[in-house]
């Protein structure tokens, strides 16, 4: 996946697409940092969950940018979180993502939602990389308040 980005990176340095390049440096920093970080080089799903944490973090501001009446900043901020999804493996749909969580709660034995901290540690690894994590806990946060397993 680095290589992948540093060609791209590359490839957006001749074709002058100044956001793209931007976003791609951005998250090889992020990726450096977090390898000093860990002291190890990363696996492509360390990379592919700091990526999504740039995303994350975009999103949130996204928020706060379209509050502040900011639209050039949204549209930026839009363009990229667009580039880094491009990174990401392909994202379960709410239907594979809702089935994932119905079974996560059968195998778990789930019933209330007193024990969303349960099934949400057995669903994560599933999910990771291929799920926003926040729109799987209000999932599961339903489902096991709808008394749905």
């Amino acid at each position: 996946m680095k290589a992948r980005l540093q060609q791209d990176m590359k490839e957006a340095l001749k074709s002058h697409d100044k956001i793209r390049l931007q976003t791609i440096r951005m998250v090889l920093a992020a990726i450096k940092n977090a390898e000093i970080e860990k002291m190890h080089p990363l696996a492509d799903e360390e990379m592919a969950a700091v990526i999504q944490r740039e995303i994350k973090m975009r999103k949130e501001a996204l928020e706060q940018f379209a509050r502040g009446g900011r639209e050039d900043l949204v549209r930026q901020t839009e363009a990229e979180i667009k580039v880094l999804e491009d990174y990401l493996p392909q994202q379960l749909s709410d239907s594979e993502l809702r089935k994932v969580i119905r079974q996560t709660i059968s195998e778990v034995g789930a019933q209330s939602s007193k024990e969303i901290g349960k099934v949400m540690a057995a669903l994560m690894p599933k999910i990771r990389g291929r799920a926003d994590g926040k729109k799987a806990s209000e999932m599961v946060r339903e489902l096991l308040g709808a008394g749905i397993s």
